[in-house]
């Protein structure tokens, strides 16, 4: 044997280790990270349904919501997440095309679930409503801003994907990758349903 041959069974540990990603650790990791995300957001309804009647003289949400505005902006989300369920049908096709085309359609209605609700805040900030005026706005804006941003950083995970697959193509990595942001958009629309129900609806009608 040659002095400059290496036998496999006297090769270094590090000769032998191979960049393997292992099997379902990818989603085991995510689901982990979605029960975080689960314990915020039990803990900003628990905290709004402490202080979401306080409304120290001021106006009460009655008073402020417009719920043919949030009616409408409810249906931008949980239509996004029927057009996230299109792009996943065709990532399994294999079509890339396709897939890149609902992927963006999903991130239309995202931006205007983001914007009507840049707007719904803007305007009771001008209505002197701000999260300062009472305790139950501050745990309204918590709760609903820290929602706001989660959808914020699904659209830029979301564009970031399109580039990668418009670039390298469904390749495993990239599926693996549309799966976790799938659960992801899936599990803000839940989250969005909640707000809706606990904080909307029962505020106005209740």
């Amino acid at each position: 044997m040659s002095d400059h041959t290496i036998d496999t069974a006297e090769k270094p540990e590090f000769y032998l280790t191979e960049d393997h990603h292992p099997e379902n650790s990818t989603n085991l990791g995510f689901w982990l990270y979605l029960m975080s995300d689960c314990l915020i957001f039990s803990v900003l309804f628990a905290t709004h349904a402490v202080l979401g009647r306080n409304y120290a003289a001021g106006p009460s949400p009655a008073d402020l919501f417009d719920l043919p505005l949030v009616a409408i902006n409810t249906s931008m989300l949980l239509l996004s997440s029927i057009t996230y369920g299109f792009a996943m049908l065709q990532m399994e096709r294999n079509a890339k095309a396709e897939t890149l085309f609902w992927l963006a359609i999903t991130g239309l209605f995202g931006a205007a679930f983001i914007g009507l609700e840049l707007y719904e805040f803007i305007h009771l900030i001008h209505e002197g409503a701000g999260p300062q005026r009472s305790a139950f706005l501050s745990s309204f804006f918590t709760l609903v801003g820290t929602h706001g941003l989660h959808v914020t950083f699904g659209i830029i995970w979301l564009i970031t994907l399109m580039v990668q697959v418009s670039m390298h193509g469904l390749h495993e990595a990239n599926r693996r990758r549309l799966m976790c942001l799938s659960m992801f958009w899936h599990f803000l629309d839940v989250v969005w349903i909640g707000v809706f129900s606990f904080v909307y609806l029962m505020g106005v009608l209740g």
